[in-house]
Formats: structure tokens, C-alpha cells, sequence
């Protein structure tokens, strides 16, 4: 039987306020709390809660024949708790139905694992906990910021308890093979290496609104015809779940499409199974071999959208340089500070692309521009620097 995974990923940065040279030293606070609760609200109707519905909908009428992967970043968590306790009570309420299968992820949705490995697993087992708390789970699969991966990370999560881990499905390291199989690194043991079909995968989330495309309009009963015509074991369609109501309207259809694709799908006689799943049922079907990270974020699936230009490069060296300093402090509120600092966001506000790339950096951005986001992000970490250095003489 043909195999799908349904994995959305969901994530909220704390967006900065603009902070400019004279608040340094005296305003310890660096977040727009006002604009994050209205980004919050805005994506939590328009988004979160219709999905819900629609999720909760789809097990209603399927039962156990339906099932599917979220993963929350820990800043969108707190966010809820403070913000909107009901939208994080409806993500609750999927979880009770045992159907939905909890990623981890960096608590912060950070860039740690290129720039700490101490810092990375402090935040992999953050998010663990915060998993454990809300949705009686333990993730037992990974997914990393921006889906960045490489031989090296498989190897360090499988250390630390993980039994699967997702990639981008990318052809060059594919070389000609499906990436509806499961995978491992090399000189890994027992962790599975899950691919995205990045093909099918885009099918919707690029071009389900696109009038100009040759396979316009997409329907859930053509998708899931593709689906079943895909060779392999599981075709794994992986998006961001902010895709529904957010980046495409109501208006598209793209919650009608949701709804009836589980339908259409079972029609097709096609089976769902959760990321774990796939690695208790499924085999290793090969090698897949990525020395260097990729990731899935811009044209070139690498790491030039944190930190491809000078500003982000100074940016990532500021703030990890204040890591020792700040962790050796023990002041937890200090730390907390410090580490949404490092969420992705703010590195990737700071890219300098052009064309579609830089119309999806300023679709997403909060900034006039990445130099006045880089203005303000830098001048919040030098206000954090002189806290560092006062509370180290106070001790």
C-alpha cells in the first residue's frame, strides 16, 4: 500500500521593536510585545483555529485511518500561553485524539547547531520538556530550523535519544533516486533520515494560486492522484501550516483543498502513517550522503538566507560571542533574553537577496529594510552586552 506523511511546521519569532542608539543602556526590553500579539491574533483567526477545525474535522470522519505531524517552535508556545491561551488549547485538544505526532525542533527556532553544539542540545531538550508539558508527548523525531541537515547533525541527534530525522529531499544528493524512501547517514546506527518531496510539496504551497500554471487550479482530487503515481514507500509533503488562510487566502480554496484531500486520498487507497511511523515500519533503502548543511529555505537550499552577507555573518559572530558569559551567569531571565535573540528570524530579516527570494525576505519582514532590522538587532545586542558586564561586577 502507498504511504503519505502530512508534517506542518509552525513558528512565531518575537519580532524587535525599533530600537535605536540612544535607548542602549537604558530600555532592557527589545521586543514590539504589541506587534507580536497582533501577529499572533492576525495568524491565530485567519490560520491556527480554522485548521484546527478542519484537522479536528478530518479525524471526526476518518478516526485512526487519519494522521499527521506539527511541530511548534517554542517561541510560538509562549506566545499562546501569554497571548492565546485558546489557540494553544485547540493544539491541546488535537493532541488528546492520539493521531498527531509532535516534532522537535529547536526550542528557540534557532541557528545553534552551526554556531553552538553545547547551546543546540540545551534548546533540543527545551523543547522536549515543553512538548512533555503540553501535549504529553516525547518527539522522537527531528526536524531542524529551516530544515537544515547534514551527515554530522544525524549522527549527534541519534546521541541523543531521536529515531528520525527530516531533510529536504534534494536531488543532487538524491543523484537520480526517489525521495519517498527512508535513508540514514553514513556511520550512523539506527536513526532514519526522512525526505521532503520537495516537487509535490511545492505543487501546493508555490503554486496552488498560481493562475498561470499549466496544472491551475490544483484540486484534492488531482493531488491526491499525483500522490498515488509517485513511486516508493512514502510520499512525505511537508509545509508550513501558516500556508492555510496566511500565504494563501481563504479565497484560494486552499482550506476546502485540506479538507477533502484526506478523503480523496483514502480513496486512492493510500495509507497515512506519522514521521515515526515510517521509521518503526519502513526500511533503510539507502545512503543518503550530505556532507555540508542544506537546508530548505531560497533557491540555493543552503545557508545563505542567515547568513550569506556580511551583516548576518557580523550579527551570528556578536551573538554567540556573549554565550559564556551569559550562560555562566545562572540568571535565567538573562538567558531567556539572550537565547530568542537567537532565533532564525532575525538573521534571515537581514538578507540581502533579490527577485523571488528577497519578495518572500520582505513578504515576511517586520523591517523597512535589513539594514534598519541590522541597525536595530545589533544596537539590542549591545544594550545586552553592557547588562552582561554589569551583572558579572555585581557578582
Amino acid at each position: 500500500m502507498k504511504n503519505v506523511c502530512l508534517y506542518f511546521n509552525l513558528h512565531q519569532p518575537n519580532r524587535l521593536k525599533p530600537y535605536d542608539f540612544f535607548q542602549i543602556g537604558h530600555d532592557h526590553f527589545y521586543e514590539d510585545d504589541k506587534m507580536n500579539k497582533d501577529f499572533l491574533d492576525k495568524i491565530s483567526n485567519n490560520c491556527y483555529l480554522p485548521m484546527n477545525a478542519i484537522m479536528m474535522e478530518n479525524i471526526n470522519r476518518l478516526g485512526k485511518n487519519f494522521k499527521f505531524c506539527l511541530s511548534l517552535s517554542g517561541t510560538l508556545i509562549e506566545q499562546m500561553e501569554n497571548h492565546r491561551p485558546d489557540v494553544l488549547q485547540s493544539f491541546i485538544e488535537l493532541s488528546k485524539t492520539g493521531q498527531v505526532e509532535f516534532i522537535g525542533q529547536t526550542y528557540y527556532h534557532s541557528l545553534a547547531y552551526l554556531n553552538s553544539l553545547p547551546e543546540f542540545e540545551r534548546q533540543v531538550k527545551k523543547h522536549i520538556s515543553k512538548v512533555e508539558e503540553h501535549f504529553g508527548q516525547t518527539p522522537k523525531v527531528f526536524r531542524n530550523t529551516g530544515m537544515i541537515y547534514c551527515n554530522d547533525l544525524a549522527g549527534r541527534l541519534e546521541n541523543l535519544g531521536f529515531h528520525g530525522v527530516m531533510s529536504e529531499g534534494l536531488p543532487q544528493y538524491l543523484q537520480g533516486r526517489s525521495p519517498n524512501h527512508l535513508y540514514k547517514a553514513p556511520h550512523t546506527k539506527n536513526i532514519k533520515t526522512i525526505l521532503k518531496n520537495d516537487r509535490l510539496s511545492a505543487d501546493f504551497t508555490h503554486r496552488f494560486a498560481d493562475q498561470s500554471w499549466h496544472q491551475y487550479p490544483l484540486t484534492a482530487e488531482k493531488y491526491a492522484n499525483w500522490i498515488a503515481n509517485d513511486e516508493g514507500d512514502c510520499v512525505n509533503i511537508y509545509m508550513p501550516y501558516e500556508t492555510f488562510g496566511q500565504h494563501l487566502s481563504a479565497e484560494t480554496g486552499a482550506f476546502d483543498f485540506i479538507k477533502h484531500l484526506p478523503i480523496e486520498l483514502k480513496n486512492q487507497g493510500i495509507n497515512f502513517l506519522t514521521a515515526s511511523d515510517q521509521v518503526k515500519k519502513l526500511p533503510v533503502n539507502d545512503v543518503f550522503d550530505v556532507h555540508l548543511p542544506v537546508s530548505w529555505r531560497d533557491s540555493e537550499k543552503d545557508l545563505s538566507a542567515w547568513s550569506g552577507n556580511n551583516m548576518q555573518k557580523e550579527a551570528l559572530q556578536k551573538l554567540y560571542s556573549l554565550e559564556e558569559t551569559v550562560i555562566n551567569s545562572k540568571d535565567e531571565d538573562l538567558i531567556h533574553v539572550w537565547s530568542k535573540l537567537q532565533t532564525s528570524d532575525h538573521f534571515y530579516y537581514l538578507n540581502t537577496k533579490t527577485e523571488k527570494d528577497g519578495e518572500t525576505r520582505d513578504y515576511l519582514s517586520p523591517y523597512e529594510s535589513p539594514y534598519s532590522g541590522y541597525i536595530f538587532y545589533m544596537n539590542a545586542l549591545a544594550d545586552l552586552e553592557i547588562t552582561c558586564k554589569e551583572k558579572m561586577n555585581i557578582q
